[in-house]
């Protein structure tokens, strides 16, 4: 997971100097960005599904191979349509690593579902924090495509050795959902046929691209925004000019809540832990809005809002799986992670209303749409999601007529 991230996360770095080399624009840039969440998210489904079906193992050295491939392509492309092509097929590597990895931690950990798949989200949302410096320096030093060929080639090959690591539960090596605390579970293993049909199911999906799409926008376009609001190179700590050194705090915190907030959801429930974490990033996107022109404010509201948007990446798969069972967790939660390539597709036009450098409509609608998704967790999802348990409950233990 760590060796995916970068494929998202280090994209901003690129950007500035794309634009300077060819001329276009950002929002034009932007959709190799919404190619690359597009494939990553999309496709996990089917690699869901060969996961499930096949193991884990296949499915990661082949994801590997593709996440190499990708950023090779990007290192010798000169024209838009390469850019998308490369980063298409990184996405394609992506979605095969952190599908299989999430979906295999769901399975693994059933009693501790919300931390384990918070420590296997981190690793994506954290674990480009590390290589923030190096991949500024090689772009300084040695041109973009360098860095894209390099950390490319680097990342694939690691991936390839980690996947023979992997292995998937076999039946009766973890216990059965017992139902006992803030965490209810269903028993009933829906068939992904019957997630897709399932009303609730599209309704965690609405919630997931009204979250996801302010954080991917923010993601996509930090540096464009730190250059526009003026505080990009000013010295901070240590002299670290504040677009690094947000950088590198806020994937530390995308990383560090994934964990955090899973295993408050373990403790409070994860309805409650949505209500308390997407009210977070409304206040936080909302004071962005007010003072993201001091550098000081830029960098410490930057990491809340990552801070507050990364516990998507553990809250919703959990809490699928405790809807609709694990034994087809990975292509079921495949499912739903296919709302993150939904919310990408906002990116482009998020940027696109910010070509003058004017954020604010862009930070309005993320508030309204992270508090909607706020009410929404508390006041419908959560007594909507016991109902449906209760009742798949209450029939499994009437006698057969």
């Amino acid at each position: 997971m760590v060796m995916i991230a970068n494929l998202q996360y280090g994209w901003t770095f690129f950007v500035p100097e794309i634009t300077k080399q060819f001329g276009w624009g950002r929002s034009e840039i932007q959709w190799a960005f919404t190619l690359f969440v597009l494939f990553e998210t999309w496709l996990v489904p089917i690699e869901g599904w060969f996961v499930d079906k096949y193991g884990p193992k296949i499915v990661i050295l082949f994801g590997g191979v593709l996440c190499g491939i990708g950023w090779v392509i990007n290192s010798y492309a000169d024209t838009m349509f390469l850019f998308c092509v490369g980063q298409a097929v990184a996405g394609i590597g992506a979605g095969a690593v952190y599908g299989t990895c999430v979906g295999n931690a769901l399975k693994w950990f059933p009693d501790r579902r919300g931390l384990a798949a918070g420590i296997t989200a981190a690793g994506f949302g954290a674990g480009s924090a590390l290589t923030v410096w190096p991949i500024q320096a090689t772009i300084a030093n040695y041109g973009f495509q360098s860095a894209f060929f390099s950390f490319g080639i680097g990342q694939g090959i690691i991936i390839m050795i980690l996947a023979f690591f992997l292995f998937a539960p076999k039946p009766g090596q973890v216990p059965e959902p017992t139902n006992k605390g803030p965490i209810i579970q269903s028993r009933k293993q829906y068939l992904p046929s019957e997630v897709v049909k399932h009303p609730i199911f599209w309704l965690m999906y609405i919630m997931f691209v009204a979250v996801g799409a302010g954080g991917l926008v923010v993601t996509a376009n930090l540096a464009p925004m730190a250059k526009d609001f003026g505080v990009a190179d000013i010295p901070m700590w240590l002299g670290i000019p504040a677009l690094t050194l947000a950088a590198t705090l806020d994937r530390l915190l995308n990383g560090v809540t994934r964990p955090f907030c899973g295993w408050v959801s373990d403790k409070i429930g994860r309805e409650n832990t949505m209500f308390i974490a997407f009210g977070i990033e409304a206040i936080g996107i909302y004071l962005l809005y007010l003072y993201a022109g001091n550098p000081v404010m830029f960098v410490i509201l930057s990491g809340l809002v990552f801070f507050a948007w990364g516990e998507i990446y553990s809250l919703f798969p959990s809490t699928c799986t405790d809807t609709f069972g694990s034994k087809y967790a990975a292509t079921n939660a495949g499912l739903l992670y296919t709302a993150k390539g939904t919310a990408a597709l906002l990116v482009p036009f998020g940027t696109a209303m910010a070509a003058d450098g004017n954020w604010n409509s862009v930070f309005i609608i993320g508030v309204v749409l992270n508090a909607g998704a706020a009410l929404l967790a508390l006041f419908v999802l959560k007594p909507w999601r016991a109902g449906i348990i209760r009742k798949t409950e209450e029939s499994a233990l009437q006698p057969a007529q």
